[in-house]
């Protein structure tokens, strides 16, 4: 073989193919000793999965961007239980109420707790943390600020706001009864939750539900919602894709632009609503009267929290929303159950109070059977709104007991609702509408109520 004619001290071509070689060999044989490792000898090895998830976070990647994780979590616990190892380091539950608490629940003081996974939640734009990316300090003074404004006294105050849009709602859907145009009922929906959550957040709505198409705000939030799925997916892989994610993908002027846009629609709103005197008490006037006793919220933290409930308070009520009335338009004597004790218990649409609703058990058990129960609108059992992907933790450094299991320390765990939900263990035809079970039908008198049990906010 020839060599290059280099001065004194070079090296040869043979020897740089020769170390090149090395290092790819060195570099292969390091990839396939840590598949060995992570299948068959990492401490997570004992907790059953699909081996290829247990070497490689790229098959947990490729279901999470096809939009099936629901159906693809709930089919690993179907095979393989309530504990599944789905990743390297990352385990997933379906155990239920204790699940629940072993993961989400709160810990004495001083005890080490599973934190945020940072890999899922990220950080603000404007770098000040809403109640939802604040650590334990900041959650505690912001939850203590922000849940005057969503107690049940509050909220009832809202009644005549709520009323106002549901007539509205009422009036549109009521023009397009003609027989022959179908009507999108997920858009008229998150038509009438955007416009309630802008009105009960800065006293002014979006003005969608008039005209039945989403505003730009709204067409930004729902890509960011799918485009931050596919970049946290890309980012979580390994070190050099998070380095280009945040250092190179999330600081181009396409992905910028569009989050400075959702950012400037919610500072717009904020600034107007406080120099705003408006005609009702919303939201904001709750969370403003108890701003100057409880240490408050700063302005960029007002920014911040109103960003989450434009996001947390509407899409997710109108995705329940929809699945609610895909299962009553699939199954009529449910519909005509409930049509049948609302039209009995009021004589018209202005009788309608949120106190009489609450007393009618098949509402209850409908919109709990879609909903999950009365006292979590967050959470679902046929049609999961925000919780068909877990909200991971972390386990700390000592590690932590779930499902009194050991699980070792710097572990990405979470419960899967969508996978719980569909569990035989713990509700019999998991895959069904069944209303009924809610109201102490013998046919499910052993299913496990408590697998929908709440817990903390994410």
């Amino acid at each position: 073989m020839s060599t290059i004619d280099l001065p004194t001290g070079f090296l040869h071509a043979h020897d740089v193919w020769r170390i090149s070689l090395s290092f790819l060999s060195l570099s292969i044989a390091y990839v396939f000793a840590s598949a060995i490792y992570n299948a068959f000898f990492s401490p997570l090895s004992k907790f059953p999965g699909p081996k290829l998830w247990s070497i490689s976070k790229i098959p947990r990647t490729l279901v999470m961007v096809s939009g099936n994780e629901g159906q693809g979590y709930a089919d690993l616990h179907h095979k393989y239980g309530p504990i599944v190892r789905t990743g390297p380091r990352e385990l997933s539950f379906a155990g239920g109420s204790q699940a629940f608490k072993d993961i989400y629940g709160f810990k004495k003081h001083g005890k080490p707790a599973p934190y945020k996974d940072p890999m899922f939640y990220g950080a603000s734009l404007n770098n000040a943390p809403s109640v939802i990316l604040a650590d334990d300090a900041g959650h505690s003074r912001q939850r203590k600020i922000l849940s005057h404004a969503f107690s049940d006294k509050a909220l009832k105050e809202q009644e005549p706001l709520l009323k106002r849009w549901s007539q509205l709602l009422r009036t549109k859907l009521s023009e397009r009864t003609d027989g022959h145009s179908g009507t999108d009922m997920v858009k008229f929906y998150n038509c009438t939750t955007f416009d309630i959550m802008g009105d009960l957040t800065f006293s002014e709505g979006l003005d969608m539900l008039h005209g039945g198409e989403y505003n730009p705000w709204v067409k930004t939030i729902f890509a960011s919602i799918k485009n931050g799925t596919m970049f946290r997916s890309l980012r979580g892989q390994n070190a050099f894709l998070k380095y280009i994610m945040d250092n190179v993908v999330f600081r181009s002027k396409a992905v910028r632009k569009m989050a400075w846009e959702h950012n400037k629609y919610t500072v717009d709103r904020v600034d107007r609503r406080l120099k705003l005197e408006p005609e009702h008490e919303d939201l904001w006037a709750k969370i403003l009267a108890k701003d100057s006793e409880d240490g408050g919220l700063s302005l960029e933290e007002h920014y911040s929290n109103a960003s989450l409930f434009m996001i947390a308070g509407t899409e997710t009520t109108a995705t329940a929303l929809s699945g609610t009335t895909y299962h009553l338009l699939r199954n009529p004597d449910c519909m005509e159950k409930l049509t049948k004790e609302i039209r009995g218990a009021f004589d018209d649409f202005d009788d309608v109070t949120l106190e009489g609703l609450a007393r009618l058990r098949s509402v209850l058990a409908t919109t709990e059977t879609g909903r999950a129960q009365a006292k979590s609108i967050s959470n679902t059992s046929c049609f999961p709104a925000n919780t068909v992907v877990a909200l991971p933790r972390v386990t700390p450094k000592e590690g932590a007991i779930v499902c009194d299991q050991h699980i070792p320390g710097d572990v990405s765990i979470g419960v899967n609702h969508f996978a719980t939900y569909r569990q035989a263990d713990h509700f019999k035809n998991a895959y069904e509408f069944h209303p009924e079970r809610w109201l102490g039908d013998p046919e499910y008198k052993d299913d496990d109520l408590d697998a929908l049990e709440v817990h903390p906010s994410p």
